[in-house]
């Protein structure tokens, strides 16, 4: 199955995006899983990407340059696609993304718990930083050097 990603422009992207699974969960500080959410984070300056097969979403992701990085998050990928090689994609995309806006280095956060997400990222290059987010500081920063 091949994965495609298409950038969200507008308020009906956004929504089709969040339905593909209302009890999917960011690992971003500070972000609860709603269309007002949504809105904000791309108010904010974040881009909104999903991950399709065909026409079903099966994440969510979120990219922002800011001046020479790339910062980055995204949801899991729906259960049922899970263990399928998608994650790899994701990041691969990702780090295409950034490699094409002129990014010298991409951040990636992720809570600190979500085990898969550290083992991924460590399989494509990236390191731990000391840095923790959010109010209680459940979120972990990644980084890679391009």
């Amino acid at each position: 199955m091949k994965l495609a990603f298409v950038k969200a422009k507008n308020e009906q992207d956004y929504k089709k995006i969040y339905d593909y699974n209302t009890d999917a969960f960011s690992d971003s500080p500070d972000f609860h899983w709603n269309l007002d959410e949504i809105k904000a984070e791309v108010k904010d300056g974040w881009e909104l990407y999903s991950a399709n097969i065909d026409h079903e979403v099966v994440a969510a992701l979120f990219v922002k340059k800011d001046g020479v990085k790339m910062l980055t998050k995204h949801t899991s990928i729906k259960i049922d696609h899970q263990g399928s090689g998608f994650s790899h994609k994701i990041k691969d995309f990702i780090e295409g993304l950034a490699k094409e806006k002129g990014a010298s280095s991409i951040y990636n956060y992720c809570r600190i718990d979500n085990f898969r997400q550290y083992s991924l990222n460590e399989s494509h290059g990236y390191h731990k930083t000391d840095k923790r987010l959010g109010e209680q500081g459940l979120v972990v920063e990644w980084k890679k050097e391009l």
